[in-house]
């Protein structure tokens, strides 16, 4: 493992005895919470200092709506069952299994992400994936999705969101219904409040893990807020979110190959090692 000192405006390499007396690279981490505690281990293991504070909150729907539930009652209808997170596992699989105790054999069960495939695959189901490219993208590059003319498609999520794999298989010919089984809500933070955690913790590295994620960091700063921060290292998942990021005026913005704990550790790694060239 190689070690990172931080000193201004600089990054290098230092010894392992060394690490320990170095000031380090101080880390916020933004995942929901109960989510967190693995990716600030990895962290802390490779030298860094890492701090969590939510940028999105997940809240079970106490209720689906009338057509989320036929969905769920019609689930051996479906040729396609894709799940966009982890948290569209959690909770929508309980709804699911209150329905059906075991699951029906004709779907085909996807995963956006590796995390996503791990919690589906514990209820005994055979998952497919798009490796290492964890978004819609990568989902619809997959060969058992290009052709779905007249082929029904159930898209188990949180409320809202994007659209695109909806709209793209809509285009590619099929009928796509969805189980929106959780919602995403801004955390409940008074204003200024976000911006004097991170004061304290003199944040310089800042992972994000969404699009929402992003967008509620700008939303719980205010305008000098946000400036301060302007010159933090941003690790964000995907070039979506990075050109976000970059229009919003972030001055140093690294893309990771996917929002996973292993791949955000290792783009904060390269950064700092090409920092200390």
């Amino acid at each position: 493992m190689t070690y990172w000192r931080r000193a201004p405006g600089r990054f290098w390499p230092t010894s392992m005895a060394a690490k320990l007396a170095a000031p380090r690279a101080r880390v916020l981490v933004t995942r929901p919470a109960g989510q967190a505690d693995a990716l600030c281990a990895a962290l802390e293991a490779a030298g860094c200092s890492a701090h969590h504070q939510p940028l999105l909150e997940l809240q079970p729907l106490h209720a689906l709506s009338p057509q989320a539930h036929q969905n769920v009652l019609g689930l051996d209808r479906y040729r396609h069952i894709i799940f966009i997170s982890a948290n569209a596992v959690k909770f929508g699989m309980a709804w699911i299994q209150a329905h059906w105790p075991q699951l029906p054999a004709g779907p085909q069960w996807y995963a956006v992400g590796d995390g996503t495939a791990r919690a589906l695959r514990s209820y005994g189901v055979e998952v497919f994936t798009p490796g290492a490219a964890m978004h819609s993208e990568g989902l619809l590059a997959l060969p058992q999705l290009a052709a779905v003319t007249a082929q029904r498609v159930l898209l188990v999520k949180g409320e809202g969101g994007r659209g695109a794999l909806r709209q793209t298989l809509q285009a590619r010919g099929a009928g796509v219904d969805e189980l929106a089984c959780y919602r995403r809500c801004r955390p409940l933070l008074s204003p200024g409040e976000l911006a004097a955690r991170l004061r304290q913790w003199q944040v310089n590295v800042i992972m994000i893990s969404s699009a929402e994620g992003f967008a509620n960091l700008q939303a719980l700063l205010g305008p000098t807020e946000t400036t301060e921060l302007k010159s933090a290292v941003l690790i964000v998942p995907s070039p979506r979110v990075a050109r976000a990021a970059s229009a919003a005026g972030f001055e140093h913005v690294v893309t990771a190959v996917n929002a996973s704990d292993a791949a955000m550790v290792q783009a904060l790694q390269e950064r700092l090692q090409a920092r200390g060239e």
